[in-house]
């Protein structure tokens, strides 16, 4: 892989930005990019969410950008409901996603449906089906390819009779089979997933009917430009209690399926795209994970004429995005060094070059003109919608969710631990200095396969940085952006690892006169509210600790977890590894925290099962030995969320309450009141 000079960013000068990092209810309302797109007639459309008046939800609506980057951006579409996912039809027309009534008729049930919106005039419903119907690419001809929810052993026809049925008996049963039966925040077995055509009339063709509840349940699928042959991730059950996913192609015209990679005990196979001139398919193949090594996944580029195929070096390079550019050259953004990068790929040799790089690049889209659209962030910018030349010139394009001046600086830190560079980033207030030394946070993500290296709607720490805390935010071992050593490095998932080399590195940037090692607090979610939980027990050097879906006991998580069998896979029976158990599930230290802990979970989570937090909340109290009314730990209990905070009044509410218990434990501030005022 070569790489280029990075060229910096250009920015239109800002007519509105938000700047009152103290108002949190007012960041929330801040608008975020979605998602942009390119149409074959050099249209820029992006998706532009905003949380609505109560704070209930955020609605997303499409915006026109210019792509000079000379006018400001026209908002297009108006509807309550919202509209999502733009794809630019081969006619000019915008598709999307909306659950928007139907002004020609009734809606089918809320749920979303397939629009279009020509170049002039209304949007009108191109295909609706009863369980709901989402857009996944789009041939030369204007073909759609879609997938829609059918209830188990029905069909299209008959669907809306079946469901409404259900409906009136208010039956909700699941009939099991096997694994899995949960993903994310919703239930698996109570519908299958089918693909289906949607003709540029509107007719709805099944090509999987009788799937089953298996195969499509989280398949990714692409459509050839012809629109002869649909590719796509098939998921089929094995000994164990696991599951493989294969790559298959569908015949559109038979349905005939024929299955093009066979995983096997060592590889699966996901994300398939093929090229514009239906000669090659990108794809993905990731390695199955065990006791001694992670998942690694393998960007391959297959010939379908011949099978032969090429696979990408990308470095250090973990791939989370693609896009073909043309025939000939791929388009891949990922994790780089607690940043990011685009890369292009020559399709015949596989060997790629650095396009971009200073910053993180999402939702990439070839442009008409042979520029590159995407979403660029940072640590200390939120995505925004960029234009990409051909010499790696980037130029922000206008659009709405601007942000101004921070409340303090940003800082790329590192150390080194045991022979290897530990990396991250450091948030100091403005206020900073070494007559007023500000507090500090060590924040650790989760994952453990991620990256602190962009903004974050969720975890933002200039809200903390506002308040005078400083807030370091490292990338540990099997932190994305580092290769293969960078992700295997204190695998499987080994906590004294980890914190070893976040502490190093927080013990180093407390040698600043400018920080207050003297006031600290740590917080962490997921795999990082794991690490918090593991620090409780293991250190009473933070004055107070957050744990949002932290993991607590690990025998029972790894059986109750949507990814039960890659985590039995990895870490077995505690019967057969006694010794990691023991080493690294917090639950077995609960006798040695003193430090006052905020536990927040949400009910619907079903990656880290909210009883993990029940059990950590009763160990808590009912180890307590003082009078109750003095117990410092609280649990702020998320009931309608999921493994996030997604609701925007809810993520007000966490936001307000995790700064109120670190001011309270780290500052000396007044107590948390008994009944939240938020």
């Amino acid at each position: 892989m070569t790489s280029d000079d990075a060229i910096p960013t250009t920015s239109p000068t800002p007519s509105e930005s938000f700047t009152d990092f103290s108002d949190i209810d007012g960041f929330l309302r801040i608008p975020r990019l979605a998602s942009v797109a390119a149409g074959p007639d050099g249209r820029v459309i992006a998706a532009i969410q905003e949380a609505d008046e109560p704070g209930s939800k955020l609605v997303s609506s499409l915006w026109e950008l210019d792509p000079a980057g000379e006018k400001p951006a026209r908002r297009l579409t108006f509807s309550e409901k919202g509209e999502s996912a733009p794809v630019p039809a081969p006619d000019g027309s915008i598709l999307f996603s909306s659950s928007r009534p139907d002004p020609q008729g009734e809606s089918v049930e809320d749920k979303p449906a397939i629009w279009r919106l020509p170049a002039t005039g209304e949007a009108q419903l191109l295909a609706a089906t009863p369980g709901g119907i989402s857009l996944l690419a789009v041939a030369e001809d204007g073909t759609v390819l879609a997938a829609t929810s059918v209830l188990p052993g029905g069909s299209l026809e008959d669907d809306a009779e079946r469901r409404s049925t259900r409906k009136d008996a208010k039956q909700t049963t699941i009939w099991h089979t096997g694994m899995p039966i949960r993903q994310w925040d919703h239930e698996l077995g109570d519908a299958e997933r089918h693909l289906v055509l949607v003709s540029p009339d509107g007719e709805i063709t099944d090509l999987t009917p009788g799937v089953g509840t298996v195969p499509l349940n989280s398949a990714a699928a692409d459509l050839s430009p012809d629109g002869t042959t649909v590719a796509t991730s098939w998921t089929r059950r094995v000994r164990g209690g696991e599951t493989r996913s294969d790559l298959v192609l569908l015949d559109t015209a038979t349905h005939q399926r024929t299955t093009l990679l066979e995983a096997d005990d060592e590889s699966q196979y996901s994300s398939p795209s093929f090229s514009p001139d239906g000669a090659r398919l990108a794809l993905v193949r990731s390695t199955l994970s065990t006791p001694s090594d992670t998942s690694y996944s393998r960007l391959e580029i297959r010939t379908l004429a011949d099978g032969a195929t090429v696979t990408v070096p990308l470095g250090d390079l973990t791939l989370s995005d693609l896009d073909w550019a043309d025939a000939t050259t791929l388009l891949v953004a990922g994790d780089l060094h607690s940043s990011g990068a685009v890369l292009t790929v020559d399709a015949a040799t596989g060997e790629a070059r650095t396009l971009a790089s200073d910053g993180v690049y999402s939702s990439l889209a070839a442009a008409s003109d042979g520029a590159v659209l995407a979403l660029r962030s940072d640590v200390g910018t939120p995505a925004r919608p960029v234009r990409i030349a051909a010499d790696g010139a980037v130029t922000e394009l206008p659009a709405p969710g601007e942000v101004g001046a921070l409340p303090g600086t940003l800082e790329r830190v590192e150390t080194e631990v045991d022979g290897v560079t530990v990396t991250g980033w450091l948030c100091v207030p403005a206020s900073a200095s070494a007559a007023e030394p500000a507090p500090v946070m060590l924040w650790i993500h989760g994952g453990p396969h991620a990256s602190y290296n962009a903004w974050s709607w969720r975890w933002c720490p200039w809200l903390s940085v506002e308040r005078g805390y400083a807030v370091l935010m490292p990338d540990p071992a099997m932190s994305t952006g580092y290769g293969d050593e960078g992700l295997n490095r204190g695998w499987p998932r080994r906590a004294e690892v980890v914190f070893r080399e976040c502490e190093t590195l927080f013990d180093q940037v407390l040698q600043r006169a400018d920080l207050d090692g003297s006031r600290t607090a740590m917080l962490g979610a997921s795999f990082g509210g794991f690490l918090a939980n593991w620090i409780a027990g293991h250190s009473d050097r933070f004055d107070a600790i957050v744990t949002h879906a932290g993991l607590w006991a690990l025998p029972q998580q790894h059986r109750t977890t949507d990814a039960a069998a890659s985590k039995m896979r990895v870490h077995l029976h505690e019967d057969a590894d006694p010794d990691w158990y023991r080493t690294n599930s917090p639950h077995h230290e609960i006798d040695a925290i003193t430090t006052p802990m905020l536990v927040t979970h949400g009910n619907r989570d079903y990656r880290v099962p909210v009883s993990e937090a029940l059990r950590l909340w009763w160990d808590l109290v009912s180890a307590w030995e003082g009078d109750p009314e003095d117990m410092p730990h609280r649990f702020l209990q998320l009931t309608s969320e999921n493994h996030w905070v997604l609701t925007p009044s809810n993520a007000l509410a966490w936001n307000q309450a995790v700064l109120a218990f670190c001011d309270q434990h780290v500052l000396g501030a007044e107590p948390v009141p008994d009944v939240l005022p938020w």
